[in-house]
């Protein structure tokens, strides 16, 4: 499965938890400052931004891999992070009354923007150019994510594809060791320095 492929079976992954969220779950704390409906819109946003994107073309690749894209985002000042904060909160009122086809519509016309290209052309994204297969692997770790996120704040189930949670761990870890972070990711991954998690 192409990059292509595994991030729109993964955002109707994302899609098909979004069309289980309970009416009164909406307003529950998501993540961080966003209730439900933002973390949601926010990641909605993993589906808009490639199309926004595909219609900004850059003649320069600045950013060469997804995790190199990753590892940049942990160098975001507070306005910045902010600003994403508010752009969730935005997106999520844009849903509307009927989230799941807002966001049903916003893949299917993804997908008909990427069936129609046959190359890999270098986009402008808020790292400078990238190739819009290493960009689509930032939208898939987005969706794995989050999608891990909304399952949590609503008890329901992920759904995601295995092949989308693997490429996310790879991209993830790949990320780390850019920040200098790897071994500790190891060691969080294997139970040490006061993690609970066990393999």
């Amino acid at each position: 499965m192409d990059n292509a492929d595994l991030m729109l079976a993964t955002a109707e992954a994302f899609v098909a938890v979004v069309s289980e969220i309970p009416h009164d779950a909406w307003e529950r704390p998501g993540l961080g400052v966003w209730d439900v409906r933002a973390l949601v819109g926010h990641t909605g946003r993993a589906i808009s931004t490639v199309t926004t994107y595909l219609d900004r073309p850059a003649s320069v690749v600045r950013c060469e891999t997804a995790a190199a894209y990753l590892s940049g985002l942990h160098t975001m000042d507070a306005a910045a992070n902010e600003e994403v904060a508010g752009r969730g909160v935005q997106a999520g009122h844009e849903l509307g009354d009927e989230p799941a086809e807002v966001l049903e519509n916003l893949v299917e016309g993804l997908r008909r923007r990427l069936a129609a290209i046959d190359t890999d052309p270098v986009i402008d994204t808020a790292f400078g150019g990238m190739r819009l297969s290493d960009y689509l692997e930032t939208r898939l770790v987005e969706l794995v994510v989050h999608c891990g996120d909304i399952a949590a704040a609503t008890g329901l189930e992920d759904g995601l594809p295995p092949q989308a949670v693997q490429r996310t761990l790879t991209i993830v870890g790949e990320a780390a060791v850019l920040n200098g972070r790897g071994l500790a990711a190891i060691r969080r991954l294997t139970g040490r320095d006061g993690s609970d998690f066990q393999l």
